[in-house]
């Protein structure tokens, strides 16, 4: 496949965490910003994972050095600048990005300042690039491991701050943290006006998806799981909630063997709206062109396969239909042009 081609094409991603994005030469620059010792190549072991990890908690380990590096208002902002400038060189036009606030508050920062700091990166970036500039929207994530009312706290000050923040998201170490306790901040958070996410289905077995269900959520991280359950999937596709899926992370996190075992294609055959994301850029080592292809490859998708897949990101993004529409028109146009003219994915 065509790489360059690929980068071209107009792309949406829908499930992209700030903190696994921080760039390893940045991570070195702020390090030495609070007085610590960081060269290149211990950033890159700290913050790029192996191909394959035990399990989702040895994979969350790799989000310790970029949390604890990102506790200023400045530092929120520049990594989120550059990711947007990432975002833009690989062909992206829309992105959500997710972080939890609560893990940035270590240095007096509120949350509403931490907030304001990363759309502050957001209004950065696009005085950067232009015209260039991807349709940012943020999504404000809670952590499974928190307690449930300072999570409700959360979603009322991410709901009360309005645009670019269009959501709210549970994450965390699913093994140990089920999802009940927080329902308040989700019923706080939709009360808000906020679309509604849960990370879901990276540990064995379907009851963290069924209680992401129960959350009302029209998106679920992750979400492999499922493929596993003919009943959930019939659930899922009758509901019409999207499995935002991060194949290489997927297999990083232990949850599948290998790309080729990843069930994004049966998913999508059986009418299970799904889409593709990196999940994390460093800590998966990789971008959306790269993990469009590789996914492809592994999977046999057809070209007309990942162009639905790739325009169904658009479809079931948290923006306003009215900004997101015509980018979904687009991208429509320039992914049928491409399946018309790309050779058999191989």
């Amino acid at each position: 496949m065509d790489l360059d081609s690929l980068r071209t094409l107009p792309k949406a991603e829908l499930h992209l965490h700030l903190d696994g994005s921080l760039r390893p030469s940045t991570a070195v620059e702020l390090a030495a910003d609070v007085g610590r010792t960081l060269t290149l190549e211990d950033a890159e072991a700290r913050l790029i994972g192996p191909v394959r990890c035990r399990d989702q908690a040895e994979l969350l380990g790799f989000f310790d050095l970029p949390i604890s590096l990102l506790q200023t208002g400045a530092s929120l902002r520049r990594v989120t600048a550059e990711l947007i400038e990432s975002l833009a060189d690989d062909g992206l036009t829309y992105a959500e990005i997710r972080w939890a606030p609560r893990l940035h508050l270590e240095l007096e920062l509120s949350v509403h300042d931490v907030i304001g700091a990363v759309a502050d990166g957001v209004a950065e970036a696009a005085s950067r690039l232009g015209p260039r500039t991807p349709l940012i929207g943020l999504i404000v994530t809670a952590m499974r491991s928190h307690p449930p009312a300072a999570n409700v706290e959360l979603a009322k000050t991410a709901a009360d701050f309005g645009p670019p923040v269009v959501g709210f998201d549970l994450a965390g170490p699913e093994a140990e943290y089920p999802a009940p306790p927080h329902a308040a901040a989700f019923l706080e958070a939709a009360a808000g006006g906020l679309a509604l996410t849960a990370h879901a289905g990276e540990v064995p077995g379907p009851e963290r998806i069924r209680e992401a269900l129960a959350f009302g959520v029209r998106r679920i991280a992750h979400g492999v799981t499922v493929g596993a359950d003919p009943e959930l999937i019939a659930q899922v596709r009758e509901r019409d909630v999207t499995l935002d899926l991060c194949p290489t992370s997927n297999v990083q996190a232990g949850i599948v063997a290998d790309l080729a075992a990843h069930p994004l294609a049966t998913l999508h055959r059986a009418g299970v709206s799904v889409t593709l994301s990196t999940d994390d850029r460093t800590v998966s080592n990789t971008t959306l062109t790269d993990e469009m292809a590789r996914t492809a490859a592994a999977l046999r998708l057809t070209a007309g396969e990942l162009a639905t897949i790739a325009v169904n990101a658009f479809g079931r993004a948290f923006a306003p239909r009215s900004v997101l529409d015509p980018m979904m028109k687009a991208a429509e146009l320039a992914w049928s042009s491409w399946v018309a003219e790309a050779p058999a994915i191989s």
